[in-house]
């Protein structure tokens, strides 16, 4: 059958303008006409209509060049192309009525842009990677209106916000809401400046009133709570501890010299129920519509290999692509450079990746490794010890206890506050019966203690459930290089270690630095504690033996395929298995490493800040040998299990993810309502770059990288904090410099250990640019 080429392409012509001039209507409704009008098309000059078509298709992809393009699911680009993307100043409609006006840079939204949806949510300012980044202002629907800092579609840095209701808030920001320090002003005049949390007063703060009253404290949850002053007008005070449960407060009320006694009497609950029933902060509004969450209907860079062209792509603004049916004999007829984009034929989104090489042999995940430890049963010799433990939980964190303040004595911290209780085989008035030898239990610290799940978030129910439930324990198969056992809870969410006393009296030395500073810092990366104990059994041995609960940093839905113990000193630091018995559960060291951490710019500022918070907190205790525990999970790999890096060329169907969005980090939005879930150290979505070692530098941590991209889950933190600069480290530091580099040697002084690990942790951790 013969076809006329020219006829095909009038008749698709024609369907176009159709398509485009109601794109158009919608466009202008909203923001304006397209300045650059759309090619006639002659209908009597057929002749006309291919020659049109040929020049437009002779341009070449590699000539910066002004273009309009209709494309094919009604949206319309008018701008500057190159390489078959968007380049240049450019406007993008989507067919929804959604406009971008401002600059690209391969097919991104980069540099000054304006963005504006039907709803009249409008952004202009910063962008970068399909992401509002950088400076700009939002303009939200409901009359809202932020000016300042922005990261990754969130408000970021500082900021003003302007509401609708006639409230401000001129301060810091974290992932969209409130946090740092920040002035939120109330249209009656009302105002607060102090710190913030999750969008509510949290920490130091004073709030004053319009008619000259003020409260000056510490807040938790946008609430009083604490050690806080409340002042009137007229110079008189109530100083005191404050709660919203009446039974936790309690002050002094002082009389000015020309008050009356009428305040004497006075509730400090009117605070509550009164005075800030005007002071309620305004939530923010929710940006609805986001550029990096639009989808283009483009091809894909021109200069892709010839495999790749035959499997058109759609993309996103933000570089997402998804995997796009075949095109009709139709499309390929008229020589249209769109590509069909109806969700119906939409196939499960993929990452399109292009092939880079590898700098050497293919890397692989190590092969799974059986589930860690061995269940603790009965006739285990440390049968009874386990259930002496149990016992000793639920004994400790199930007794009645008055509600917890987080302000504590500093009595609470005593190294003398510790409680003995006596567990006989029959029970007693208040504890159980039970199968093993009597034993006598010890809580060291227990309101603290207390007071550290409390602001963990720890529910007391699910941790005893956890801890001394129907499943036991695990103990993993050899003891740590302290010579110190671990056990697992059976859910994987505790650890359990046994201690020695001098660790035990660090911890004790230094609970009240580490109290504070956990409380002072959300995002904190060094060990969560939940309890100290002892237990000691009775007969002639009267053995004791000491446990710390602390989280276990990998405890994820997401397997851990490496992980990383870095410290920053070369020496003894690598895996002493070969290769082939490396496995997921295996532990590797600094000389093993092979990647660099690259994390996105606020993410990294806030790892770089944390890191250096904490490290001063372990300096002034004279705490040394801590390391950072790294855990990745590689979010894709082949069928073989190979790492795929995130770019190189897959072909279809050979590729498995993990997870649905497991997508480049660039193009990553997260909504700022799952903001908690993703947090410093925990479920970051990251990307690690290959490194190979230089040639003679077999015991330097000198890394060379090869450009080659891996997308992970990424998990980390500070563990191993016990270990205090004593005499025997004293020692060992001193034997092992006659023999090695005293640089090289773990075994150093708390402050250049500080200085050391730092170092070391900046160069393997980087900004993703």
């Amino acid at each position: 059958m013969n076809i006329d080429p020219c006829g095909v392409v009038k008749a698709w012509e024609a369907t176009m303008r159709k398509t485009h001039a109601k794109a158009k209507k919608r466009a202008t409704s909203i923001f304006g006409a397209i300045s650059v009008p759309v090619a006639h098309v002659d209908d009597d000059d057929d002749n006309t209509n291919c020659n049109e078509k040929a020049s437009s298709q002779s341009q070449s992809p590699d000539e910066v060049h002004h273009t309009e393009k209709v494309l094919s699911n009604g949206d319309v680009y008018t701008g500057y192309w190159y390489d078959n993307l968007p380049h240049g100043h450019g406007k993008y409609v989507w067919s929804d009525g959604c406009v971008y006006v401002g600059e690209w840079h391969n097919g991104r939204t980069m540099g000054k842009g304006r963005f504006s949806c039907p709803s009249g949510a409008t952004y202009e300012g910063d962008f970068k990677a399909g992401n509002m980044d950088g400076n700009g202002v939002y303009k939200a629907p409901n009359g809202d209106i932020y000016r300042g800092s922005w990261a990754m579609n969130f408000r970021q840095g500082n900021g003003v916000q302007k509401l609708a209701n006639g409230d401000s808030y001129d301060g810091d920001w974290h992932c969209g809401v409130q946090e740092g320090q920040g002035k939120y002003q109330w249209k009656n005049g009302n105002h607060y400046v102090g710190n913030w949390r999750h969008g509510m007063m949290f920490g130091k703060g004073t709030l004053y009133w319009a008619n000259g009253n003020s409260y000056e404290g510490f807040w938790e949850d946008g609430l009083p709570r604490g050690n806080g002053t409340f002042r009137w007008s007229d110079g008189s005070y109530y100083v005191g501890n404050w709660s919203k449960d009446p039974n936790e407060q309690n002050g002094t009320f002082h009389p000015s010299g020309v008050s009356s006694e009428r305040n004497v009497e006075w509730d400090p609950q009117e605070v509550f129920n009164v005075y800030l029933k005007d002071c309620k902060v305004c939530p923010n509004e929710k940006v609805s519509s986001l550029p990096s969450q639009k989808k283009l209907a483009l091809w894909s860079s021109a200069k892709t290999t010839e495999s790749s062209v035959k499997q058109p792509r759609r993309l996103s603004v933000d570089d997402r692509v998804y995997k796009g049916a075949e095109r009709t004999s139709f499309d390929r007829m008229s020589g249209s450079d769109d590509v069909s984009c109806y969700e119906s034929l939409m196939g499960t989104p993929t990452e399109y990746m292009f092939s880079k090489g590898s700098p050497g042999q293919q890397l692989r995940i190590p092969k799974a490794g059986k589930r860690q430890g061995e269940t603790i049963s009965k006739g285990h010799k440390n049968y009874d010890l386990m259930l002496n433990l149990q016992l000793g939980i639920r004994y400790s964190a199930g007794k009645a206890a008055p509600p917890v303040s987080l302000d504590l004595k500093p009595s609470a911290f005593d190294p003398k506050e510790k409680v003995w209780t006596r567990f006989p085989s029959e029970g007693s008035k208040h504890t159980p019966p039970h199968q093993s030898s009597e034993f006598r239990w010890k809580d060291y610290c227990p309101l603290v203690f207390r007071t550290l799940r409390k602001l963990f978030k720890v529910d007391p129910a699910d941790y005893m459930l956890s801890i001394c439930g129907n499943d036991a324990l695990r103990e993993l198969s050899s003891p740590g290089k302290s010579g110190s056992f671990f056990y697992l809870t059976n859910d994987d969410r505790y650890m359990i270690k046994t201690m020695k006393k001098a660790e035990v009296k660090v911890l004790i030395k230094m609970l009240s630095a580490y109290y504070n500073h956990v409380r002072k810092y959300e995002n904190t990366l060094v060990t969560k504690y939940f309890g100290l104990h002892c237990v000691k059994s009775t007969g002639p041995a009267q053995k004791k033996v000491r446990f710390i609960i602390m989280g276990n940093l990998f405890r994820s839905d997401y397997a851990i395929h490496r992980r990383f113990d870095l410290k920053g000193s070369s020496l003894g630091r690598t895996t002493d298995k070969p290769e082939t018995e490396i496995d997921e559960n295996t532990t590797l060291k600094d000389l093993d490493l092979n990647f660099i951490f690259r994390l996105e710019r606020p993410w990294f500022q806030e790892f770089c800040r944390q890191v250096d918070r904490d490290c001063e907190l372990l300096e002034q205790e004279g705490v040394m040998d801590y390391s950072l525990l790294v855990g990745l999970h590689f979010c894709k790999t082949s069928s073989t299990g190979e790492l795929i890096p995130s770019g190189s060329q897959t072909p279809t169907g050979l590729g498995t993810e993990s997870h649905p969005s497991s997508l480049d980090l660039s193009n990553l939005h997260i909504d700022a309502a799952s903001c908690a879930s993703p947090k410093l150290g925990l479920n970051m979505r990251a990307r690690v770059e290959r490194t190979v070692r230089k040639s003679n530098c077999e015991l330097q941590l000198v890394v060379d990288p090869t450009g080659e991209m891996y997308n992970v889950i990424m998990f980390f933190g500070i563990i191993d904090i016990l270990q205090d600069y004593d005499i025997s480290k004293k020692l060992e530091h001193a034997y092992k410099s006659f023999q090695y580099d005293p640089t090289s040697i773990s075994a150093v002084d708390p402050k250049q250990y500080s200085r050391r690990f730092r170092d070391f942790i900046f160069n393997v951790f980087a900004e993703d640019t």
